[in-house]
């Protein structure tokens, strides 16, 4: 087992790492414009990530891209959370804002929907959560009924971010609520300006960000808008959610990465009653554990994500991963607020708004109660 990223990888990890040193970190303070980057810094950041290389990463390669593997990613997704000058929930700079799922539409639909992303003509947001149905899709109310070659869409949506810029949704309806989500879920295409679909609200939270709520009435889209068959929208979901869950444990791992330079810095640095921080045990030991716990998950994340490339992983290790990267998030930069004091608590510093950001993560696209509890189904089921 080699547990070194191949050189390929490493001067990527290391090209991000500078980019985010060089260009992200110095305009934390001036680069969003309340939950949104403001558009000059973007368009400048922009650029200089296509002049570096980092442009359509993630991208298959038929459309013009690099066609990165989860590792690949995963590198840049780590180095890419050391920072609060993006939005901590895309969409970042790297390129369009995509999920997998929109690779395989039916070529009339690519042209429609996929080509317009990837060129920058249309954006697009995910609309899956309700108000009822957070991590528990099966109790999905909003419905998209079959009626000739149309169908018929009416519900509810809550904490859709980006829909308020959105072009089109890629939308979970039940067809078939009787089956929840094992075969009673599907997917469908959305354009926003669609007659029923209406913004109704938007939820301010304490990240800074504001996700938005949507009401479908009578919302009647072509058959055609159905990705893939009646009854797979879960099945669909499993090709990019190993991805969301290394995604949000990379986010952990990124977070603890800077919060914990910023400890050792600021310990060696700050003296009290004669004698710098670096020097009291109790510091020394919330450094060592979040050194620890970090290289650690790094492992954790990295095995994953190559397993993953290399079609073995089982579903239950991203739970793991989900689980671990989150909470070492959040504690990590709970310890680093704690070893600096009031400055800890003070905006002109990065680590309040890490430690909001690295809560959410928790809740978010399966709260960690949900992960073990599934976790340990699985893993009973070996005995």
């Amino acid at each position: 087992m080699d547990f070194e990223l191949p050189e390929d990888l490493r001067l990527l990890k290391q090209t991000v790492a500078n980019f985010v040193d060089k260009e992200l970190i110095p305009i934390e303070r001036t680069s969003m414009d309340g939950p949104i980057m403001k558009p000059d810094v973007r368009a400048r950041v922009e650029a200089k990530a296509k002049e570096l290389g980092l442009w359509l990463l993630e991208v298959p390669t038929e459309y013009g891209g690099q066609g990165l593997g989860l590792l690949g990613m995963v590198v840049v997704w780590e180095e890419m959370a050391r920072t609060i000058a993006l939005p901590p929930r895309g969409p970042f700079v790297f390129g369009p804002d995509l999920r997998p799922i929109l690779f395989t539409l039916t070529e009339e639909q690519k042209q429609k929907y996929l080509y317009p992303v990837l060129r920058g003509e249309k954006t697009t947001a995910f609309a899956q959560s309700e108000p009822d149905a957070g991590a528990d899709p099966g109790s999905m109310r909003t419905t998209a009924v079959r009626k000739g070659d149309k169908y018929i869409i009416n519900g509810y949506k809550r904490w859709i971010t980006n829909a308020g810029t959105a072009d089109f949704f890629q939308l979970v309806a039940a067809t078939d609520r009787a089956k929840g989500s094992r075969g009673g879920l599907s997917m469908f295409l959305v354009d926003a300006n669609t007659p029923g679909v209406k913004i109704v609200g938007r939820i301010e939270t304490m990240m800074g960000d504001a996700p938005y709520e949507i009401a479908f009435d009578n919302v009647e889209i072509p058959a055609e808008n159905l990705i893939g068959k009646e009854g797979d929208g879960m099945k669909s979901a499993q090709s990019w959610i190993t991805s969301g869950r290394l995604y949000q444990a990379c986010r952990g791992l990124g977070v603890a990465k800077r919060c914990l330079d910023m400890s050792a810095s600021y310990a060696k640095q700050r003296v009290t009653f004669g004698a710098p921080l670096a020097e009291r045990q109790a510091v020394q030991f919330m450094i060592a554990d979040s050194y620890m716990e970090h290289h650690m998950t790094q492992l954790l994340v990295y095995q994953l994500a190559a397993r993953t490339d290399a079609g073995v992983a089982a579903r239950h290790e991203s739970y793991m991963a989900k689980i671990k990267g989150t909470e070492l998030g959040f504690r990590v930069a709970d310890r680093c607020m704690q070893i600096h004091g009031g400055m800890g608590l003070a905006n002109e510093m990065p680590i309040a708004k890490m430690w909001r950001d690295a809560r959410s993560f928790m809740i978010t696209e399966g709260p960690v109660e949900l992960m073990r509890w599934v976790l340990a189904r699985d893993i009973l089921r070996q005995y």
